[in-house]
């Protein structure tokens, strides 16, 4: 087998393809995140902190000199990045817990049984029982 045939069939794949559809839509959902915490989450809280804006916490290990600039840890960036993970990891929670419940109640709903094809015999059996109560 061709290395582009067996590249086409991997390719191909619905598992591949589901990856792929999930890795877009999980990077948009998370610009969408980090926009709500950053835009939306965080501006009140900073306000009720008496206007703190998290981007500018940071500790400066060295102050900037002449076009040298400083050397700080962005502390504020961090919360922020961590604010995103745990509702990124909060929403992935609750989305993995409703496929669980859905997978669940599939599972303990019973299928409905189907009476099987009666053979030949039963289907004759059955003619001359019928033939046997007109008759009488």
């Amino acid at each position: 087998m061709s290395i582009v045939k067996e590249f086409k069939e991997f390719a191909v794949k619905g598992n591949v393809v589901d990856l792929a559809v999930g890795v877009i839509i999980g990077g948009a959902f998370g610009k969408i995140v980090s926009s709500l915490v950053t835009d939306v989450i965080m501006p009140p809280i900073g306000l009720l902190l008496h206007g703190i804006d998290f981007k500018d916490i940071k500790i400066t290990l060295k102050e900037a000199v002449g076009k040298t600039p400083a050397v700080a840890i962005n502390i504020g960036s961090f919360i922020n990045a961590a604010i995103d993970f745990i509702i990124v990891a909060f929403v992935i929670f609750l989305m993995i817990k409703g496929i669980n419940a859905m997978k669940r109640s599939e599972e303990a709903a019973p299928e409905p049984e189907v009476a099987p094809e009666p053979t030949k015999e039963e289907l004759l059996l059955t003619e001359i029982r019928d033939l046997l109560a007109k008759k009488a």
